[in-house]
């Protein structure tokens, strides 16, 4: 973590980024996201001006009307592109899929090198 202070005003602001992000990719209005989630037009407004929270329910509902998976509503939001404009990490699996081969390789690598120092004969060791 980045010394990030996780409050409920955190995950708030989170939330309502990722939301509005998520409704402008499809290109649909607050009223359309109204429509096809079946919430209130306002009741989507007050969230992405972070008046209001939700629900597990609500995010359901957003995340089927969106089309996307409900964590994604939780990722952080981080400046990629030249323009300085947040985007969000659309899906980390390939980044932690590298990490975790690059450990067990490592991992396997150290393993395998001590299990064949071990079973060297002790005259073989030294020199």
């Amino acid at each position: 973590m980045d010394g990030t202070v996780i409050d409920g005003a955190y995950v708030r602001n989170l939330f309502a980024k990722n939301l509005k992000r998520f409704r402008e990719l499809l290109k649909i209005s607050q009223m359309d996201l109204a429509a096809v989630s079946g919430l209130a037009h306002n009741f989507i407004n007050d969230i992405e001006n972070e008046k209001k929270f939700v629900s597990d329910e609500t995010i359901a509902k957003l995340a089927r009307a969106l089309k996307v998976e409900p964590y994604k509503f939780f990722l952080p939001v981080t400046k990629l592109n030249t323009q300085g404009e947040d985007i969000i990490a659309e899906d980390f699996s390939e980044s932690i899929g590298v990490i975790v081969k690059e450990y067990c390789s490592s991992y396997f690598k150290d393993n395998l090198k001590y299990e064949q120092d071990k079973n060297m004969p002790e005259e073989n060791q030294d020199g």
